[in-house]
């Protein structure tokens, strides 16, 4: 991939390395990551003002979160949303999801301007075909997209009118117009991006500000930029094959953090850390997720 950029301070954060890492997000108002191990069944907190780490066990897989208040979070695990105290990590059951259908889990999510958040299901094997794309807003849980093999690559354009997403197993990003109020989608689908080097596919994505979809791509080890019209832009490198997710993270969403994974390596040497994850300075300013809409 031409145009490879060199990360600014690329840093892996003192933070242990993850099986299978997804799901990151910040939070600005307390300069806090938030991310899993899919695998592990643990969820990882950074705090950037004391650069401390602290992992919290799960009794279940989970893979997303988002912040209600300041003092709440929804977290998004394998048979639905799961209301978090923030203070002491208590779980309180919110809504089931595909709770009966024990051949499939959660995978990616994030939050669209309206409070919705959008989620992602997989089977646990990647099973073809088991996974669907859902929309959840104040309560309502709308299934929007079915036949998905891995969920992935949710995010949405700064004007809230265009939605992404990716199944990594077809190596296809989706575009589609969303209602900025609702975030429901008001049209079809149709392909975004069906390109990508050989032995990588579409993972994790965000937006910045000004409509670029900064995509991870696994097998790849990088996050690569691309306009709201598809063109390539730059990527970023990693020392990691395995890159799975991006968020915008620090005061000015100027700075990204990289979730990876090192499952299914025989070995993570030196020269691949996947397992580790990332943070690295931006010469281009991110976008925060909002609130869900609960």
């Amino acid at each position: 991939m031409s145009q490879s950029l060199q990360p600014g301070n690329l840093a892996r954060l003192d933070a242990p390395s993850c099986a299978l890492g997804e799901g990151p997000t910040y939070d600005r108002h307390t300069d806090t990551a938030w991310w899993f191990d899919i695998i592990g069944r643990k969820l990882l907190e950074h705090r950037f003002r004391n650069s401390r780490t602290l992992v919290h066990d799960l009794p279940f897989t989970a893979s997303a979160l988002a912040r209600i208040d300041d003092r709440r979070q929804l977290l998004f695990a394998e048979n639905g949303l799961y209301i978090r105290t923030v203070a002491d990590g208590t779980l309180h059951p919110h809504l089931a999801i595909e709770a009966d259908n024990v051949l499939t889990r959660c995978n990616d999510a994030r939050v669209h301007q309206s409070g919705a958040f959008w989620l992602g299901t997989m089977g646990r094997d990647a099973q073809r075909g088991a996974g669907s794309i859902y929309h959840y807003r104040a309560g309502k849980l709308t299934r929007l997209y079915e036949g998905i093999t891995i969920s992935n690559g949710i995010c949405f354009a700064p004007d809230a009118t265009t939605a992404y997403y990716a199944d990594t197993a077809l190596g296809t990003v989706m575009k589609v117009a969303v209602d900025p109020q609702t975030g429901l989608p008001t049209g079809e689908a149709s392909p975004f991006l069906s390109s990508f080097p050989e032995g990588a596919g579409p993972d994790g994505a965000v937006c910045d500000v000004q409509g670029n979809v900064w995509i991870a791509l696994w097998g790849a080890g990088c996050v690569a930029g691309y306009s709201s019209e598809g063109e390539f832009l730059s990527s970023f490198s990693l020392p990691a094959s395995q890159a799975s997710c991006p968020a915008f993270i620090g005061p000015q969403a100027r700075a990204m953090l990289v979730t990876s994974a090192s499952d299914g390596l025989d070995d993570t040497s030196e020269a691949d850390q996947s397992g580790a994850t990332f943070i690295f300075d931006l010469p281009f300013a991110g976008r925060f997720e909002p609130d869900v809409m609960l």
